[in-house]
């Protein structure tokens, strides 16, 4: 059994971490793992109809690397297999190459740019380039 996804919608298989391991050795139980915020292309759509009523295709194609916004589609199991089904506007891109991809909230990354500072106050005071 397969899944064609229709107009502007693609399938996306996630790609799960084999094992989700602490700093501290701790291993996470799938449970507690972070949605995963990567996946392979499995199918996509015929397109959208624009305004002038033309069928555009879309960008993506099966098999692209992908990186998805993280509370973006609908979870899908087809014959025992876990999928994601997203609107392609939801892909924020193609990961080109086979390296690693960490993805991480700009909340988490702004609250990591104080930990590099070598002295603690309020930055606003004009001191930094922050």
């Amino acid at each position: 059994m397969t899944i064609r996804p229709l107009h502007d919608h693609v399938v996306v298989e996630p790609t799960f971490a084999k094992k989700a391991v602490t700093k501290g050795g701790i291993l996470l139980p799938d449970t507690a793992q972070e949605k995963p915020l990567e996946g392979k292309v499995v199918a996509v759509g015929s397109g959208y109809r624009g305004k002038n009523g033309r069928l555009t295709s879309l960008s993506v194609k099966a098999g692209d690397r992908v990186v998805y916004a993280k509370w973006s589609g609908s979870e899908v199991k087809v014959a025992q297999k876990d999928y994601l089904i997203l609107k392609e506007s939801d892909i924020l891109g193609v990961v080109e190459g086979d390296g690693k991809v960490s993805v991480r909230a700009k909340s988490e990354a702004a609250g990591n740019t104080a930990a590099a500072h070598d002295h603690d106050h309020i930055h606003d005071s004009g001191c930094c380039d922050d």
